[in-house]
């Protein structure tokens, strides 16, 4: 991205407000436009300090120059930040994190099966859609088979000690968030409710949606890398939990694809918002988020990116020792800047978040948002290793005393 060109979209809009600041709809035309179409206007956070009201197509100017953004217009962020303001500190999530892999006997059998031929065969079918843009018919119709696919594996597992459930997180879009759930067979609502204590979870996430940069609805946007990569990374690390045949959750582990991230972090807000106004019966001691895992740029020694902005430096600390464990190749540290991703949706809400990236921010795909990005650009060797991280992370957190 050329701050040149940033400067120049930039410009030609409106001046910013500071956040909280009253930021009125400037006209009774955007005012009709607003409430005929919710998506006609929508108020943009292009930072923690400033936010605009933006037509349509003022956004798809950030996309062709590269910005990052948050739609904050239904104010989920507001909500979550003011729960997160407001908690009690003994409801925090947990501070501590192990300081040792203190189960790799049973994380290791789990990574032999670890695919590269499998995720190929996934990503292949899922980067085949026309585009996975979240208000595209396309958009909804490849997180049905998405759903599908999730289904099938519950479906299908055979195992009698494990519950694999599958849910829609429905927005006001046709694209629906992806909620799956791995917990032991024995889990019981009854069992739960008797605890005064809520139930501890861990989140594994990834975004599901892709963009054209330069025509969101209707212009071919595989998406392998961005996000399909997350989303097959987090699909094949669930397939080999629940096929090791022996490995049973002790903390419950949720894989959440979600919808919309391409507009503004929308799908996560959504879902952020809905759980932690239940952190009295359920609270996500953990999120681990997965967006760009496939992509080895040429010439470069491949490494496991980890972001040190908008995440817990705790939990970052253990997942720099999941990664030096579990995976084959080094760590670096790489950061990714204002609204990279959904992990910074959990950070908002005050629940622990870390995020792995494929490269040094500045060695990314130079495909995402385009034509280009398809499975042709995708090392699935690489992508393995995110696997392992992801695996390793799941097991160590759920058995973890």
């Amino acid at each position: 991205m050329r701050a040149s060109l940033v400067l120049t979209v930039l410009a030609s809009l409106a001046p910013l407000a500071p956040l909280g600041a009253a930021v009125p709809v400037q006209s009774y035309g955007a005012q009709q436009a607003l409430q005929s179409d919710p998506f006609a206007m929508r108020l943009i956070a292009l930072s923690e300090t400033q936010q605009q009201w933006m037509t349509e197509e003022q956004i798809f100017a950030l996309y062709r120059s590269g910005t990052k953004f948050i739609d904050v217009t239904d104010g989920d962020m507001d909500l979550i930040a003011s729960i997160a303001g407001s908690r009690d500190v003994s409801a925090a999530p947990v501070a501590e994190y192990p300081s040792r892999a203190a189960f790799q006997d049973t994380v290791q059998p789990i990574l032999t099966a670890v695919s590269p031929d499998n995720m190929k065969d996934f990503l292949t079918r899922f980067s085949g859609f026309k585009t996975r843009y979240f208000r595209s018919g396309s958009g909804a119709e490849s997180c049905q088979w998405l759903f599908d696919q999730v289904q099938d594996l519950a479906d299908t597992h055979g195992r009698s000690d494990i519950r694999l459930s599958v849910s829609k997180f429905t927005h006001a879009w046709d694209q629906f968030t992806v909620i799956a759930r791995l917990e032991p067979a024995s889990a019981s609502a009854s069992s739960a409710s008797a605890s005064s204590a809520p139930e501890e979870i861990i989140v594994v996430s990834a975004h599901q949606d892709s963009v054209n940069q330069f025509n969101p609805y209707f212009g071919r946007s595989p998406g392998a890398d961005d996000d399909g990569s997350g989303s097959t990374t987090i699909f094949e690390a669930l397939t080999r939990l629940v096929k090791s045949g022996s490995f049973v959750p002790v903390r419950p582990i949720e894989f959440h694809w979600y919808s919309a991230e391409e507009g503004g972090l929308l799908g996560s807000q959504k879902v952020v918002a809905s759980y932690i106004k239940n952190e009295a019966k359920t609270r996500v001691i953990a999120n681990f988020h997965n967006d760009m895992t496939g992509y080895q740029p040429s010439k470069k020694k491949p490494v496991v990116g980890i972001s040190t902005d908008f995440v817990n430096p705790k939990l970052t600390k253990f997942l720099e020792l999941i990664t030096e464990t579990y995976s084959e190749i080094p760590w670096v540290h790489t950061k990714c800047g204002y609204a990279c991703s959904d992990h910074a949706t959990w950070t908002k809400a005050g629940v622990p978040a870390v995020f792995t990236f494929e490269a040094p921010f500045a060695d990314h795909s130079p495909y995402i948002h385009t034509t280009e990005d398809t499975v042709d650009s995708i090392d699935f060797g690489h992508m393995a290793q995110f696997v392992r991280g992801v695996i390793g992370f799941a097991v160590e957190l759920s058995l973890a005393k």
